[in-house]
């Protein structure tokens, strides 16, 4: 688990095919990494993955073709800029939300500019993740704990201050850039609950008006 607040900005140094999966070797930058050993989690652009060796100011992991295909991963190069966080602890200041690392849909940039100091971003989602996103919800974008200021169909806004510009690979993107998604846990838990026993149909395809008036929520 992880709470958005993004630790460091750090590169990819290396990308080694391995029978179809990848390899990274990544400089961590700022990123503390005295006390990560190998086996531990860290996220990068959002991906949750498994520190498989240490390079004094980097580590590497393993990025399955799943992964690949799933996310912005695949497209990284030699040189790539990425957010990245170690797995909280019990002790870790909760400053953003909860986040599994686990990429829900890839994103794309449709429009950026400039607002006082700040940045408003246009994102559009994948159709199928239009209704866990809400206005003022969280969600996570590269791995950054964001709050979703509207939404338009299955696009949302998004104002970036300063200090996140910054400190994160958000100050790189143009429109057209994809970027990995994350919908808040609670929305994807919470679909599950109210779909009760249709949740183990092999139909089940997601709550419905119909579902929800059946169950009291809409008249």
């Amino acid at each position: 688990m992880f709470t958005g607040i993004i630790q460091s900005i750090g590169q990819i140094q290396r990308l080694e095919p391995r029978g179809g999966d990848v390899r990274l070797s990544i400089g961590a930058g700022k990123l503390a990494l005295d006390e990560v050993v190998l086996g531990d989690s860290i996220a990068v652009n959002g991906v949750c993955l498994t520190v498989v060796a240490l390079t004094g100011q980097g580590f590497s992991a393993d990025v399955s073709r799943e992964t690949l295909s799933l996310t912005t991963l695949g497209g990284l190069a030699t040189g790539s800029r990425v957010n990245l966080e170690k797995a909280l602890t019990l002790s870790t200041p909760l400053g953003g939300h909860l986040v599994s690392g686990h990429v829900d849909g890839v994103g794309i940039l449709l429009e950026r500019h400039e607002d006082a100091r700040s940045w408003r971003l246009r994102i559009q989602a994948p159709d199928e993740l239009a209704r866990y996103i809400a206005h003022k919800g969280s969600i996570c974008v590269d791995g950054t704990s964001l709050t979703v200021n509207a939404v338009d169909g299955a696009v949302f806004e998004l104002n970036i201050v300063p200090h996140t510009i910054q400190e994160t690979i958000i100050g790189d993107y143009r429109p057209g850039a994809r970027v990995n998604l994350e919908v808040d846990l609670i929305a994807r838990y919470l679909e599950r609950l109210l779909l009760g026993e249709q949740a183990a149909s092999p139909k089940a395809s997601g709550v419905t008006l119909e579902l929800l008036a059946e169950h009291g929520f809409v008249k």
